[in-house]
Formats: C-alpha cells, sequence, structure tokens
C-alpha cells in the first residue's frame, strides 16, 4: 500500500506515529517539545545544526531525524532553518482549555499579535480559529518568520499553519 504521502501529500495519522521525531502523549503533557514531521531521506541536517541541546540528531545524512524527546525544551531553535517547513513546537500545557503551536510562516505581511486567524491542518484546510500570540522575524531566519497560535487544546497536534482573513 501506498503511503498518504504519495497519493496525496499528506502523513496519516499512523504515518506520524511512526516518525522518530514525533513526541510522546506523556512529553506533550510536560510543555513545550519539537514536533519534527519529516519523513524525508534526503541530505538535509539544519534542525541537528539549530539545536542547543542537541535533542535532534540526524544518524547519517539521509536518514530523518531523531527527537531526544527529554533533552528538548520547545525552544523553538529548530523550526525556521527546516527547509521543509516540518518542525513545530507544541505546547499541550499552555492552559487548561488551549495549546500553543510555533510554527514557520514565509508569507508577507506577518501577522499581527493577538490578530485572529484560521488554523489549518497538514492538507490547508480550515480546523479552528486561533489566536497570534508571538511572531519572530529574524534576519538570520532567512525571511521565515515563526509564529505562535493559540488554538483550542484538541487541534495542538492538528494545527500546522495559518490563512489571515482577506479584510
Amino acid at each position: 500500500m501506498k503511503s498518504s504521502v504519495v497519493t496525496c501529500g499528506v502523513l496519516s495519522k499512523a504515518e506520524l506515529r511512526e516518525l522518530s521525531g514525533v513526541p510522546s502523549e506523556e512529553r506533550l503533557g510536560k510543555g513545550p517539545v519539537a514536533v519534527v514531521e519529516c519523513n524525508q531521506e534526503i541530505p538535509c541536517n539544519p534542525c541537528q545544526a539549530a539545536c542547543p541541546r542537541q535533542a535532534i540528531r540526524v544518524d547519517e545524512l539521509t536518514s530523518v531525524p531523531v527527537l531526544d524527546e527529554e533533552k528538548c525544551n520547545g525552544c523553538g531553535s529548530c523550526v525556521a532553518p527546516c527547509p521543509g517547513l516540518a518542525i513545530f513546537v507544541v505546547d499541550m500545557t499552555y492552559s487548561d482549555s488551549e495549546a500553543l503551536v510555533t510554527m514557520p510562516y514565509e508569507f508577507l505581511p506577518y501577522p499581527e499579535e493577538r490578530e485572529t486567524v484560521d488554523a489549518l491542518d497538514r492538507s490547508g484546510r480550515r480546523i479552528c480559529e486561533g489566536t497570534i500570540e508571538k511572531v519572530r522575524a529574524s534576519k538570520k531566519n532567512d525571511r521565515t518568520a515563526v509564529v505562535s497560535v493559540v488554538v483550542p487544546k484538541a487541534y495542538g497536534m492538528e494545527a500546522r499553519a495559518i490563512r489571515r482573513s482577506r479584510s
């Protein structure tokens, strides 16, 4: 059977569970942590180089990243350097009812803090409303901003992009 990435361009939930960069439910309950949704066996390792805690390793240049969830503190240093836009930081402990999802953002203009946006799933479908908590744009990130969006907790592991309203 072909993978869902091959058939529709999006990882299935089963494929996500198999990735070595997706933290356990237990770890998600302890605070912010990187979620590495990379399944590409290509020459790439900027996430490993970006991590100050050495929580992400790429054993061979063409192997998928492996997350050491106990070393990761969710700092987000790995989000912008990923050329595949496949790394997020999820904080399921943000509040009793909300999660904070930090993601790469490569569109202009950047969203504003406290702006209401549509949160999108991996396939680009709207799943809920979100609120921009923080926008970090740095020249060192080569035009990739890092945006943190507050979403209902049920969508913390689903929200992977945002869409601004067309006003």
